[in-house]
């Protein structure tokens, strides 16, 4: 089995829905156990096109899914959400990425590990402290990387959870 984490975010339709129904599948799935769920915080949209704010959260995975694999379930999960690649950094029903998967490094069409723009976005670095801190991205710990960026934009939404009925 291999530890992973996964970063969730939606910004489109029902998006704690899309959020919960996203852990619910994870769960649901051969394969993948999920281990933990962080808080759920809304954030800023990031990157250039104009859009709503997203609800963001991470989640730990006992895998024995190959990488490659997982991310084929990731991408499946966002597609039955209605998932649509129309533009980069677009809004979007559901998005599933892998952010690390065992410490690996992987460099593969479609599949970068760990995530190669984690540690310079809050609305991951800061729902993943939540549930794996001495995760060491990039030589140093998922918590230190927390602790020096600015997270002024990402506010906890404690009423939601993302247990329950999805």
């Amino acid at each position: 089995m291999v530890e992973a984490t996964l970063g969730l975010g939606s910004n489109l339709g029902d998006r704690a829905a899309m959020l919960r129904s996203a852990v619910a599948a994870l769960s649901a799935a051969d394969a993948v156990a999920v281990t933990a769920i962080s808080p759920v915080y809304e954030t800023p949209p990031w990157g250039p096109v104009p859009q709503g704010p997203y609800l963001n959260a991470c989640v730990a995975v006992e895998t024995s899914l190959p990488a490659r694999a997982l991310l084929d379930l990731c991408l499946a999960i966002e597609r039955r959400h209605g998932r649509e690649r129309a533009v980069r950094w677009g809004p979007r029903t559901l998005d599933i990425d892998i952010l690390d998967y065992g410490g690996q490094h992987l460099d593969e069409p479609g599949l970068a590990l760990p995530h190669p723009r984690l540690v310079e976005r809050a609305f991951v670095l800061v729902p993943l402290a939540d549930i794996a801190p001495g995760l060491v991205v990039e030589g140093r710990t998922v918590a230190a990387w927390r602790a020096a960026i600015d997270a002024s934009g990402v506010a906890a939404r404690p009423d939601i959870s993302l247990t329950g009925p999805a």
